[in-house]
């Protein structure tokens, strides 16, 4: 495998710590420098880091000219739930950010650019079930208004300069090696931590909303699987739909009840139900299994158990 030279722009959320780890194994720490805003906290402080605000091009301009990186990946973003209390805000970053780092990434001549999309895309005229690669998207949500936009820049940095730049819609990710991030998929990652202390647990989405969702082992290995396949392979340059499992709330904790059986978990729905009303049941992703590859290893269950498991032990 060719030695790249990787560069994470919002390294500390959800996302970016488990990809941290992930590269840490495919290519070595010294191949690797996470950046965010704030001082690295937990596993980010174990590798190389530099702070970074990536809405300050001049920052990124300079940590370009000092390292020769072959590949960038642009995570940071103020997520949906989260968008929604300072919709202004998270505009800006979304959508300023991937245009500084695009533009730093033609100048720079950077070889392959990752920007992370999303199922916020779709919204209430998308079909619900086996949603397509290409159909309507009318997002109702900021995050989802920036992600639609996102992927429009990213084709057009494609066509117009040959930069090549890959993503992924994500469904909603889910782990235990980092807090979530403030989006309305985070009832998935909360209820673990929940059942493990305090064996119950109140969701903020109803009993039956179902959702697309992802296991970040998945997630990890579906991005790295993405940036390493060859380029004449890769036949979206918006962002490929992707997806492993579909549940719901109360299927969630039947597969948490089998290990924790005095779990209880009661309902209360929010304002993030109503975002998450406009999401997808279920996402047809046969174009990232047929252009390159893509086939998810855990689900429900699988997933239940090996989080268990791993939280059991701290």
């Amino acid at each position: 495998m060719k030695k790249e030279k990787i560069l994470v722009i919002g390294a500390g959320g959800q996302l970016g710590t488990e990809l941290i780890q992930g590269f840490w194994k495919v290519y070595g720490k010294d191949r690797i420098i996470a950046t965010d805003i704030k001082e690295p906290q937990g596993i980010l402080a174990q590798g190389n880091f530099e702070l970074l605000d990536v809405m300050k091009p001049k920052q990124l301009q300079a940590l370009l000219q000092k390292n020769k990186f072959t590949q960038l990946y642009h995570l940071a973003a103020v997520l949906s739930a989260s968008g929604e209390k300072n919709p202004k805000s998270a505009w800006r970053l979304n959508m300023e950010s991937l245009i500084h780092v695009l533009d730093e990434a033609v100048a720079s001549k950077i070889e392959k650019v990752y920007w992370p999309s999303s199922i916020a895309v779709f919204g209430p005229s998308t079909p619900k079930d086996h949603t397509p690669q290409d159909t309507i998207m009318d997002p109702v949500t900021i995050y989802g208004i920036s992600k639609q936009a996102g992927e429009r820049w990213c084709e057009w940095y494609w066509r117009r300069y040959g930069l090549d730049v890959r993503s992924l819609r994500y469904p909603g990710l889910i782990g235990y090696k980092a807090q979530p991030g403030g989006g309305t998929t985070d009832y998935a990652v909360e209820i673990f931590l929940a059942a493990l202390k305090e064996k119950k647990y109140e969701c903020f989405l109803k009993r039956d909303a179902y959702l697309p969702m992802m296991y970040m082992e998945d997630a990890v290995k579906a991005t790295i699987d993405l940036m390493e396949t060859p380029a004449e392979r890769i036949k979206v340059r918006s962002a490929y739909n992707i997806s492993a499992m579909s549940f719901c709330p109360a299927e969630i904790a039947a597969a948490i009840t089998k290990h924790i059986p005095e779990f209880q978990i009661t309902y209360r729905p929010d304002f993030r139900q109503e975002i998450a009303d406009t999401w997808p049941n279920s996402i047809d992703d046969s174009r990232a299994r047929g252009d390159w590859g893509w086939k998810p290893e855990f689900d429900l269950q699988e997933m239940t158990t090996d989080i268990l498991r791993n939280l059991s032990a701290f």
